[in-house]
This record gives C-alpha cells, sequence and structure tokens, in this order.
C-alpha cells in the first residue's frame, strides 16, 4: 500500500492514524528509506501521539533511543553507522526487542534484515525522484507492507483513519 503525503500535515495525519491503532500489544516497525527521506520524523509524530514528552531525536549516532514509562516500552534503533562486528551484536539484541508489548522501530533495517522479526509492519519512506534531497516538509511517499496476521489489520486500520481524516 503506498499513500502520499503532499505535505508536512498529511505526514502528522499519518502518524496519528498509526498511533491511534497501535495494538495493545505493541509493534515491530522495519524503517527504510535514504538520508533525508523522513524516517527519525515519522517517528517523531508517532511518538507525540503516542504523549512522549521527551525531545524525540535520531538514534543515529547512539544506535538506540529508549523511551520508557508511557503506554508501553518503545525503542527506536538506527543501523546506519553500525560496522559489521556491532551490527552483529545488534542484530542478536533485536530479536529481545520484538517480544510483545513494546513498540520498536528501526532505521536503516535493510542493514540487519536477517534478524528482523518476520512480524512486523514495513514502512519504506521516499521523496520524487526527481530531487537528490528534499525538506521535511515537502512530498514523501510512505509504502506499507504487513508481515503477520496482526500487522495487516493494524495496517488496515492506519489506511482508513488516514483516508478519513484527509
Amino acid at each position: 500500500m503506498k499513500i502520499e503525503c503532499k505535505n508536512l500535515k498529511d505526514t502528522q495525519k499519518l502518524a496519528y492514524a498509526f498511533a491511534k491503532n497501535l495494538p495493545k500489544c505493541g509493534c515491530f516497525v522495519s524503517l527504510y528509506g535514504d538520508i533525508g527521506a523522513g524516517k527519525t520524523a515519522f517517528v517523531r509524530y508517532v511518538l507525540k501521539e503516542l504523549g512522549v514528552k521527551e525531545k524525540i531525536t535520531s538514534p543515529s549516532f547512539v544506535i538506540l533511543n529508549e523511551y520508557l514509562g508511557y503506554l508501553m516500552p518503545i525503542y527506536h534503533f538506527d543501523l546506519y553507522r553500525l560496522e559489521k562486528e556491532g551490527l552483529k551484536t545488534i542484530m542478536e539484541e533485536l530479536t529481545d526487542y520484538s517480544h510483545r508489548n513494546v513498540l520498536t522501530f528501526v532505521e536503516w533495517a535493510n542493514f540487519g534484515e536477517e534478524a528482523l522479526s518476520y512480524d512486523r509492519l514495513n514502512i519504506k519512506i521516499s521523496y520524487p525522484d526527481n530531487l537528490d534531497y528534499c525538506d521535511e516538509g515537502e512530498l514523501r511517499y510512505f509504502e506499507f507492507s504487513a508481515q503477520g496476521m496482526d500487522n495487516s489489520v493494524f495496517l488496515d486500520n492506519i489506511i482508513k483513519d488516514y483516508e478519513a481524516a484527509k
């Protein structure tokens, strides 16, 4: 399923639909996209909708940001800067973050694909081909795919609520 978000407001509506429909048992979300595509921005909007008050930043340099004390533990990984050995260690630990009752986001998931939970929601974020880079508030494409029955229902509900909010 591919969604076009024409501006920042559309992206925020999509994040609201995600947060509103988040299963109570949590979710594992794999994020794909080039630098500047909007992976961290999307996570930031979702977490704000979930009530996270802390400053939400990219985990690029720290690998993992944790947000505890909310509806469920929230883990936000970024695999981009990991060298082979560091990636191996994180990949072994990712299975601990794929269990129920947590929300886990993994940016640059393509670097650790073999360690990711099968039961997950995949989101590929991109901008138009004619641009090398674009600002946060410009056109984005969100391509969703669900692995696992629960995530299929979750995705259907996200799409339904996003379309209703347009």
